[in-house]
């Protein structure tokens, strides 16, 4: 039997921006992740439904600490909404439930059921959507069989606009809070336009401070494996930062609180030659460690 390779280096840590494909799940991807980058420390943050494409925000190494402490929480997509037919699941992978001639839809008409469904809304999730009831994610108790009722909760669309009209598809973008859920946009639009519609492709662009900029396909992480940003880049790009002298760098490193900085939530902590130490937050009167990311000794 092969000896297993003792001197195989291990990937630096930090985050992989990757442009998810259509088809494959979050889960997916970091299998894949974990095959090119020759290492099992690979998670990630903000799930993509198989269908969609776009940013997947995934942590390597001591990166995947970092993943629970991203401000995720807003959102941006393209999208193709297309009037004329409901489906089971508010998208093209459903089956429809109702059709409707949908060639009567003026763009007056759009346009005023786009304005109706941006700003602080109450929108009801989709109801194969992973949000659990009693225990138990929407969309186990559908393929059960299940009727599952999800109450309407409060989202934030700070933006939902026409790109380009094509007959019965709509090309759109929405700029919306975390929770949101692109494909009920596109079921409630239909609905409030009387013909019914669905979503049939979307795109993430953003989330958070990380957009298609920061991302690579897998086939270019393939051809050339490596991070997108390095565990110091990815700190600087999604929080405040707060440098240190040489001695509250080695307090940072062993764990010990710092006098409070002032700064809101969570920052990063740097020492004199740029290394990122830690997260930390204020509390009273002293800055406390969330995550140490350089200990002593590391």
């Amino acid at each position: 039997m092969p000896r297993a390779d003792s001197t195989r280096s291990v990937p630096a840590p930090g985050l992989v921006i990757v442009d998810k494909p259509g088809g494959l799940t979050s889960h997916d991807v970091v299998a894949r992740l974990r095959r090119i980058l020759r290492t099992r420390k690979v998670g990630h943050a903000g799930t993509l439904d198989p269908m969609a494409t776009g940013v997947l925000v995934c942590g390597v190494e001591r990166g995947t600490k970092l993943l629970g402490h991203l401000a995720l929480d807003t959102k941006a997509y393209t999208a193709t909404i297309r009037l004329g037919a409901s489906t089971t699941t508010d998208d093209a992978e459903g089956e429809i439930v109702t059709a409707a001639d949908a060639s009567g839809v003026d763009d007056a008409a759009v346009a005023a059921g786009m304005a109706a469904l941006t700003g602080e809304i109450l929108q009801v999730p989709s109801s194969v959507s992973a949000i659990k009831i009693d225990g138990k994610r929407a969309y186990a108790r559908v393929r059960a069989g299940e009727t599952v009722e999800i109450p309407a909760r409060p989202v934030t669309v700070a933006e939902f606009g026409l790109l380009e009209r094509r007959g019965a598809d709509l090309d759109v973008t929405v700029s919306c809070s975390s929770g949101t859920y692109v494909r009920a946009l596109a079921r409630d639009l239909g609905a409030a336009l009387g013909v019914g519609a669905h979503l049939t492709a979307l795109r993430r662009t953003r989330v958070g401070p990380f957009d298609l900029t920061h991302a690579r396909t897998l086939e270019e992480l393939e051809a050339a494996p490596g991070l997108s940003l390095d565990l110091a880049g990815a700190v600087a790009t999604a929080f405040p930062r707060r440098d240190v002298d040489a001695g509250g760098a080695t307090d940072v490193s062993h764990g010990k609180r710092l006098p409070a900085a002032g700064l809101t939530g969570t920052y990063g902590v740097f020492a004199p030659d740029g290394r990122v130490l830690a997260l930390m937050a204020d509390s009273g009167g002293a800055a406390k460690p969330l995550v140490v990311l350089a200990p002593a000794g590391s």
